[in-house]
C-alpha cells in the first residue's frame, strides 16, 4: 500500500506562497492616485480606478468594475463595462452601447448616449440626467436640483425630482414620476419656477405620476398614462407642448 506523501511545513508554506502569486498575477489590475487623471485602455480589463483630484476615462471596450473620484468628472466610452461610477465635484458622461450597473454624483450631470443598458439606478443632487434613444435603465433616475429627459429611452424605475422639469420625448417610457416638495433646508435653486412635465408623443409612464408640489403637466394625445395624483393633466397634440 503506497503511503501518503507529508510535506514539511516549510515546503507547504512556499507552494501556497506561490500560488498565492499566480492568483494575484490573474487578477485584473487597480489604480489609485490623489492627483491627476486615470484611464482605462480601451479593451483592457481593471477591478477598481480611485482618484481624488482627477477625472477618470474608460476607453472604448474597457471594462471596470468600479470607478470613483471626488473632484473629476468620469467619462465612459462606447462599448465599454463599468460597475459603478461615482463621483462628488463633477458630471458623468455615458456613451453609446454601454453597459453599466449603476452611476452617481452631487454636484454634476448624468448623461447616456443611445443603446445603452443601466442595471440599477442613476442619481445626481445638483444636475440634469439625460437618457437617450432605446437605452433601458432598469432602475430609477433621481435628482434634486436638476431635469431629467428621456429621448426615446426607457426607465423601468420612477423618475424622481424636486426642482426640475420632465421631458419624455416621443416613444419614452417610464415606471412612474415623483416631484416631492421642496425641503427649504436642502440647498436648491430654482425652487420659485414651476416644475414642467411633459409627457410627449406616443411615450408612456406605467406607473402613477405622483406630484407633491404644483406643476405644469402636459400630456400628449397619443401618450399613454395611469394615475394621476396632486395635478391636472393638459392635453395636447403637435410635436411641441406649451411653454
Amino acid at each position: 500500500m503506497r503511503h501518503p506523501v507529508r510535506l514539511s511545513p516549510l515546503v507547504l508554506a512556499l507552494a501556497l506562497a506561490v500560488g498565492a502569486g499566480h492568483a494575484l498575477a490573474d487578477s485584473p489590475p487597480s489604480e489609485s492616485k490623489v492627483l491627476g487623471s486615470i484611464t482605462a485602455q480601451a479593451g483592457q480589463t481593471y477591478d477598481s480606478l480611485d482618484s481624488v483630484n482627477g477625472g477618470i476615462s474608460v476607453q472604448r471596450g474597457a471594462t471596470v468594475r468600479s470607478a470613483e473620484t471626488v473632484n473629476g468628472g468620469i467619462s465612459i466610452d462606447e462599448g465599454a463595462t463599468v460597475g459603478s461610477a461615482e463621483t462628488v465635484n463633477g458630471g458623468i458622461s455615458i456613451a453609446g452601447k454601454v453597459k453599466l450597473g449603476s452611476a452617481e454624483t452631487v454636484n454634476g450631470g448624468i448623461s447616456l448616449d443611445d443603446d445603452g443598458e443601466v442595471s440599477g439606478d442613476l442619481e445626481t443632487v445638483n444636475g440634469a440626467i439625460r437618457i437617450g434613444a432605446r437605452s433601458v435603465v432598469a432602475g430609477k433616475l433621481e435628482t434634486v436640483n436638476g431635469g431629467i429627459r428621456l429621448d426615446g429611452g426607457t426607465v423601468r424605475g420612477v423618475l424622481r425630482t424636486v426642482n426640475g422639469d420632465i421631458i419624455l420625448a416621443r416613444g419614452a417610457q417610464a415606471g412612474g414620476i415623483e416631484i416631492e416638495e421642496p425641503n427649504r433646508g436642502w440647498w436648491n435653486w430654482g425652487s420659485e419656477k414651476l416644475p414642467r412635465i411633459v409627457i410627449g408623443p406616443e411615450a408612456k409612464v406605467n406607473g402613477p405620476m405622483v406630484f407633491k408640489r404644483e406643476v405644469k403637466l402636459y400630456v400628449h394625445a397619443t401618450a399613454t398614462i395611469g394615475e394621476v395624483r396632486g395635478a391636472t393633466a393638459v392635453r395636447y397634440e403637435g410635436e411641441d407642448a406649451p411653454e
